[in-house]
């Protein structure tokens, strides 16, 4: 339905873009050499583009060979080093962004994207013409395919095909894991079984009598045996996108016991297993399909019903198809959200609208998503431009090809530029043989995209003018195709630069450069370990937490033990240590300096953790940068800074110095709240003495107000008694003078 490997290759991609940095060894524990060597043939080796090799039959042996060296070596061993320096969340984004700005990093995430969804339309195309290889009715299959024109019948099968495209968009959108458990046997179904069945009935064919139509001789392994024709090796353009995909898991190269003799190793051994799988499904291809009756559409479902015809099961084929359909679905169930997950990631970093980074309530993707299968829609409708679909499906995927191999482009230049910038940065692995080794191993794969890119842009001369309609209108649609999604990338990053669309809680870190306050990627001598310097940073978008020295100068034995070390893995959705703005400008007032541990360079003459690495110069130079100290400090002596202990950690010294830091904060808030409530006490107290003051008073006041009733009540009392007695004393006494008058 769809090129599975390619959809394992582009979701690989997104993984390694939005996962967070690997655990170190220390914490989970090393992984074996054959067990790195499997996850990159897992992910590189496919048949699915054998039928296309299969065209130059011996050759493509030596094709192959060349390939593996020219590509899929200089790859593994740059992005082996790229990993091992730059091991923040974002791969190649990282990377590139690293050497060249964001303006390109984002461009290659957005370049994935575009690969997928025209994966998906020429899946739809595909799809929509080989309906008849579900049934076992081969010759009206065969004459399907082969229909000059496009009838009605092909235009319903589109429709409907494009309407289960978006019902499996919608269904993925609720984070439906229904077909994950057989989506982890697609490797399997879609590659180990059918290459075991071709090998095996290969052998049966042979041993039967049936003829070869390959003839063992050294010139039919020359491929230039016809001269060098361009035209001619066009397709083997394909062989370059069949080695795409080593760079996906040279994160896990911090996993390995000894990554530079290690990592090595398993470059080699993976090389000689996956030419094996090339090789073994292109030359049993070649032997029992006869060259004129070769097709890239449904190569492979012929080979199958011609080795099946030697046993008498033709319809083999059929079971195959279905096989396959059912490892598609499930695959695309299950991984299409990768690259929309992967560029909304990096979107929330500011580089795409707001309305395009959010999730919906089931964590997905929904808007890109829908996005993308809309112009995976348009790229299906292209197909009616090209008379036949065997010229659409080498015209999709040349042109996928071109934008597989400009990726590339970008990281073998991020890898010598990064040599040449930041030349001191440590890394866990290095590409052999010093700086002539790294300009040799890049300038062989820079060489080798460059030839593929040119070899998928000539109609290749196996497929007939009128399949591809004319030489004006393959190139052109290949090379609008590319320019689309180039003119994009420019539009849509130019856009962002306008706009404030960095997402507080985004999950990358900033650049180095970024960090260390430099306008653009520049020169530096720092020696400071990438993991160092992003520790405890706001993310990607915001204003810089903490400004080092692009000239900062650590011990050496320290920034080897602090390159080696990671942060604490965790689910690839979420940053390590997610770090919340604190809206401070580094250069406004007041704001708060950096704190590291004391591994000061005494070149760079700071005494104090206080204002090490700062940088009081925006615009640093390749030279050293002067540090201004803190005008409020004694000046240290040289005899101090060099008594000065110098961790042999760093990255641990940095987390015990923040979790310190963190400690005395919480022990300084307790002291304070304990002061508050300290105050409120006093204060109720007062408050108490006082009600209690005003309460005696009164109560004095009404003691002596009862006193005073009682002395009036008294004076009462006796003045009562007075005029009784004095009454009494006159009734008395005038008594006493009427009774002699009688």
């Amino acid at each position: 339905m769809f090129n599975i490997s390619h959809l394992k290759k582009a979701k690989g991609h997104a993984d390694a873009a939005t996962k967070a940095p690997v655990t170190s060894a220390k914490s989970s524990g090393y992984i074996s050499l054959m067990a790195l060597v499997m996850m990159n043939v897992t992910i590189i080796g496919s048949v699915a583009n054998d039928v296309q090799q299969a065209y130059y039959g011996l050759s493509s042996i030596t094709l192959f060979i060349i390939g593996a060296i020219v590509f899929f070596l200089p790859t593994g061993l740059v992005a082996a080093e790229l990993a091992s320096g730059w091991s923040q969340r974002g791969g190649i984004f990282r990377w590139v962004g690293e050497a060249m700005g964001p303006g390109l990093a984002f461009a290659c995430l957005l370049v994935l994207w575009f690969q997928t969804s025209i994966n998906f339309g020429s899946g739809v195309a595909t799809a929509s013409t080989t309906m008849g290889f579900y049934t076992p009715d081969w010759d009206w299959a065969k004459a399907f395919v082969n229909q000059t024109g496009h009838g009605t019948l092909q235009v319903i099968f589109m429709i409907g095909w494009l309407a289960f495209y978006w019902l499996l968009t919608w269904i993925s959108t609720k984070g439906v894991k229904a077909f994950a458990r057989l989506t982890k046997y697609g490797v399997l179904i879609g590659t180990f079984i059918p290459l075991a069945f071709m090998v095996i009935m290969c052998v049966v064919y042979l041993a039967t009598g049936h003829p070869s139509n390959i003839t063992v001789t050294p010139e039919a392994f020359n491929p230039f045996s016809g001269g060098f024709k361009l035209a001619t090796l066009s397709l083997a353009a394909g062989v370059f996108f069949s080695f795409a995909g080593i760079d996906m898991n040279a994160a896990h190269i911090k996993q390995l016991k000894n990554p530079q003799k290690e990592f090595t190793k398993s470059i080699f051994i993976c090389m000689a297993l996956t030419l094996v799988i090339f090789i073994a499904g292109t030359l049993v291809i070649a032997i029992v399909t006869p060259v004129g009756q070769m097709n890239l559409v449904y190569g492979l479902f012929q080979t199958y019903k011609i080795l099946g015809d030697t046993i008498g099961i033709g319809w083999v084929y059929v079971l195959f198809a279905w096989a396959g359909l059912g490892a598609s679905i499930a695959s695309l169930v299950t991984n299409m959200a990768g690259p929309s997950y992967m560029l909304g990631q990096a979107g929330r970093s500011g580089f795409l609208p707001p309305k395009l980074q959010s999730n919906n309530k089931h964590g997905m993707p929904s808007k890109l998503m829908y996005l993308q299968m809309a112009f995976m829609t348009i790229i299906a409708f292209l197909f009616f431009l090209i008379p036949n679909i065997q010229g659409f499906v080498i015209l999709i995927t040349q042109s996928i090809t071109i934008l597989y191999m400009l990726y590339y482009v970008l990281m073998f230049i991020s890898f010598l530029k990064l040599r040449h910038d930041q030349p001191n940065r440590p890394r866990g692995f290095k590409v052999p043989g010093g700086k002539i080794g790294a300009y040799v191993v890049a300038g062989v794969g820079l060489a080798a995209c460059a030839f593929g890119i040119v070899l998928a842009i000539i109609p290749p001369a196996q497929i007939s003018a009128g399949d591809t309609g004319g030489s004006i209108t393959y190139v052109g649609t290949i090379l609008g195709i590319i320019a689309g999604v180039l003119v994009i990338c420019f539009a849509l990053y130019r856009w962002s630069k306008k706009n404030q669309w960095a997402d507080p809680e985004n999950q990358f870190a900033p650049f180095t450069w970024q960090i260390e306050g430099l306008k653009k990627p520049e020169r530096v001598t720092s020696n400071v370990p990438t993991a160092l310097l992003s520790e405890g940073q706001n993310p990607m978008g915001l204003p810089i937490k903490k400004l080092w020295n692009p000239n900062e100068q650590i011990p050496l034995t320290a920034a080897q033990a602090a390159g080696t070390e990671e942060l604490a893995d965790d689910d690839p959705a979420a940053i390590n240590h997610p770090v919340k703005t604190n809206g401070v400008s580094p250069t406004a007032p007041g704001a708060v300096s950096m704190s590291q541990p004391p591994v000061i360079s005494e070149a760079a003459g700071i005494g104090t953790s206080a204002d090490a690495g700062v940088k009081s110069n925006t615009s640093a130079e390749s030279k050293a940068v002067a540090v201004e100290q803190d005008p409020d400090l004694p000046p240290v002596s040289a005899e101090a800074v060099r008594q000065e202990h110098v961790p042999q950690k760093p990255v641990e010294a940095s987390k015990r110095a923040t979790a310190a830091e963190k400690k005395i904060e919480s022990q300084i808030t307790a002291e304070k709240t304990k002061e508050e409530e300290l105050q409120k006490q006093e204060a109720a107290l007062k408050n108490e003495v006082k009600a209690d003051s005003d309460l005696a008073s009164a109560t004095r006041e009404v003691k002596e107000a009862q006193a005073e009733v009682k002395a009036s009540k008294a004076d009462a009392e006796d003045s009562k008694s007075d005029t009784r007695a004095q009454q009494k004393g006159d009734a008395h006494a005038q008594k006493k003078s009427n009774g002699p008058a009688q």
